[in-house]
Order: C-alpha cells, then sequence, then structure tokens
C-alpha cells in the first residue's frame, strides 16, 4: 500500500466513516444522497484540492474504442442522476458509470431500501431505479456541456439504462431503445442493465432469445445515430446468479449481436458469507454487494475471459487494492467499485491506482 492510499485509508477508517455513518441517524439512503450532494456542489477549488489528496488515475488503456485515463471506475447506482459527475475525475476515478436510468422517471420502490450490513462490510438493496428519467439525465448533461468523446468531465462517462418499472416486459425494447436515442449523445458507452434483482423480471432479459432480441436493437438504433467517433459501444450487465451453461449463452449472444464487452456483475440474490450479527437481514428483499461476492464475481470474469475475447469490466466485492489486482489478473481491463468505496473511501481507489494495474497489457 502506498504511503498516499494508507494515510487516506486511516483517515477515512478513523475519522470519516464513523460520523458517516452515524449521521442521518444512521440512515444510509439519507447519507448516500448527503455525500452526492456535498461532491456535486464542490466548485473548481474544492475539487482541485481533491485531486491533490486522492491523486490521479494511473495506466490508462483503450477499450472498445474508448481512451481510459485509469482503471478504476465508478460503478452505477452511486450517481444515478450524474449530480456528483463533475467531481468524480477529482477523487482518482478514471471513468464513471452514470445510472441506472429508465426511459421514464419513477421513485423507486418504498423505503426503507438500503442496509449496511457492517460486519460483513456489504450493503443490501431493493432501490428498483430511483431516478429521474433519461430525459432528465440528458438535460443535465447537455447543460454541463457533456458531449461523447469530449472529457468535459475529466474522465469517459458510461451510461447505465434499465427498464421503466411500469413498462409490461413484452415492451422493453422499446423503452430501452428510448433511452439509448436520449442518452447516446453524451454517452461514452452505454451499459444495458438487464440482471437488477430489483424491478420483476427484468433478469429475464438475460434469457437467449430475449437478450438477443434486445442488443440487436439497441446496436441497429446506435448504428443510425450518426455520430463522427462511429456507433456508441455497448456493454451488458450481468448477474452473478447465472448458471455457467447461462453465462457461455449470454457471451454467446453479446459476441453475436455486437456487444462491445461484458461487465459482471451486478449484486446476488444469494446471502451466503454474511456475518453472524448480520444474519437478521439476510431475509430482506434485494441485492447483496459487498464482500461477500467477491469470490463469485472474480469467477464469473475469469470464465468469460476465457471463453471469449470481448472486454470485461470487473465489478463485485472489490473491498481491496489485491482483491481489484485479482480481477485484472483473472482477465478484466477495467474494474469499477461501490460498497468498497463506501467502507473504504479514498484510500481504495489511491490503493488500486499506485497498483498499476495492467501495466503490462
Amino acid at each position: 500500500m502506498s504511503l498516499r492510499s494508507a494515510g487516506l485509508d486511516l483517515g477515512y477508517r478513523s475519522l470519516v466513516r464513523p460520523g458517516l455513518f452515524r449521521a442521518h441517524g444512521g440512515d444510509p439512503e439519507l447519507i448516500h444522497e448527503s455525500l452526492i450532494g456535498f461532491l456535486g456542489g464542490l466548485g473548481p477549488a474544492g475539487r482541485a484540492g481533491l485531486r491533490l489528496l486522492a491523486g490521479g488515475p494511473t495506466s490508462p488503456v483503450t477499450v472498445a474504442g474508448i481512451r481510459f485515463p485509469g482503471r478504476v471506475g465508478v460503478a452505477a447506482g452511486l450517481d444515478k442522476d450524474a449530480r456528483a459527475v463533475t467531481a468524480w475525475s477529482s477523487l482518482g476515478f478514471g471513468f464513471a458509470e452514470l445510472g441506472t436510468v429508465t426511459a421514464l422517471p419513477q421513485p423507486g420502490n418504498d423505503r426503507p431500501r438500503l442496509y449496511r450490513l457492517r460486519e460483513s462490510r456489504a450493503i443490501i438493496n431493493r432501490m428498483g431505479f430511483n431516478n429521474a428519467g433519461a430525459k432528465a439525465l440528458a438535460d443535465r448533461l447537455y447543460e454541463l456541456g457533456v458531449r461523447r468523446g469530449q472529457p468535459t468531465c475529466g474522465i469517459p462517462l458510461g451510461i447505465s439504462i434499465g427498464k421503466s418499472k411500469v413498462t409490461p416486459l413484452e415492451d422493453a425494447v422499446p423503452d430501452y431503445v428510448a433511452s439509448l436515442r436520449m442518452l447516446a449523445p453524451y454517452a461514452d458507452y452505454i451499459a444495458i442493465n438487464v440482471s437488477s434483482p430489483n424491478t420483476p423480471g427484468l433478469r429475464t432479459l438475460q434469457d437467449g432469445g430475449m437478450l438477443a432480441d434486445l442488443l440487436s436493437s439497441l446496436t441497429r438504433e446506435a448504428s443510425q445515430l450518426i455520430h463522427p467517433l462511429g456507433p456508441v459501444p455497448i456493454f451488458v450487465k450481468i448477474a452473478p446468479d447465472l448458471t455457467d451453461a447461462q453465462l457461455d449463452q449470454v457471451i454467446g449472444v453479446v459476441t453475436d449481436m455486437g456487444g462491445r464487452g461484458i461487465i459482471a456483475t451486478n449484486t446476488t440474490l444469494g446471502r451466503d458469507g454474511l456475518a453472524v450479527s448480520d444474519q437478521v437481514h439476510a431475509e430482506q428483499a434485494g441485492g447483496l454487494s459487498g464482500a461477500p461476492l467477491t469470490a463469485r464475481a472474480l469467477e464469473v470474469v475469469r470464465r468469460i475471459a476465457a471463453t471469449t475475447t470481448l472486454p470485461v469490466m470487473g465489478v463485485g466485492g472489490i473491498m481491496t487494492p489485491d482483491d481489484a489486482e485479482r480481477m485484472v489478473d483473472a482477465g478484466a481491463r477495467l474494474v469499477q467499485v461501490y460498497t468498497g468505496f463506501i467502507y473504504s473511501g479514498l484510500g481504495l481507489v489511491a490503493g488500486i491506482n499506485a497498483r498499476q494495474l495492467g501495466r503490462t497489457t
């Protein structure tokens, strides 16, 4: 661990995190909203100060035609509506994935819907794609001057899109296409989220025929949106709960239908690996993220990398720089963090950057 990351880690764990986790009566969703609001409210001086503290990204890499200045990015879910989009590069991230957003604005599931499992270093959420909608996100990015291929915010931006809850499953394709059409001008890549466990029926879109219909429609739409850089690259985000046969089928569909890569993995419906003190939350509906997912996410990434040349973004259970390094060793070209960032803060990002991941590739 570098001196920078060690200092940041110590400061966050001993000073920042205890206060942060007690704020708002310990309500994790209100804490999250406050953190995003704080980051989004930073001006140039504040962002410059953070950049000096956190350091910059390392080990640039080109994936799907996109030049990423660093290997570690913000996972979808942290900044659904791009409220903090101007700050992520100042925290050492090499890219950020916004969303998940839907064609129609929606409030998400009833609260409480976010649970912190501290001893397990995990989170259970059933947020349900709460967001202001694709048009609101497009409008915000337009006003900020964000355009595809132009690093207005200092780093590439991906946008994760999902199905609106009120849209019937049989109408999922036009719902996703509507979001793509609105957001493609502002996204360096589009991630299609067909793997959240918190929208009824969504995971059935990972089935071979349904995924083929969806992905072929989206790649066709992307090809018709004229841009100097060509069609926006489309990645597919998958669940960790797929069987090997299902995973192989998904890989085949993504390859055949023009997908540019796979994001592995989303949250799990499993509850293995929880500490005894956290078992009280095991019956809560929703997806589990964090340390209990580390081994399975790594296993999925390793299988994908051994099966295809499609680039993989590894996400799920990256709680330490060692976890990120193992992901890259398993075949991931890029990694994303969410729960690890909540538990370890800037020290995790700085520690991953200090490893100079993939420096021989």
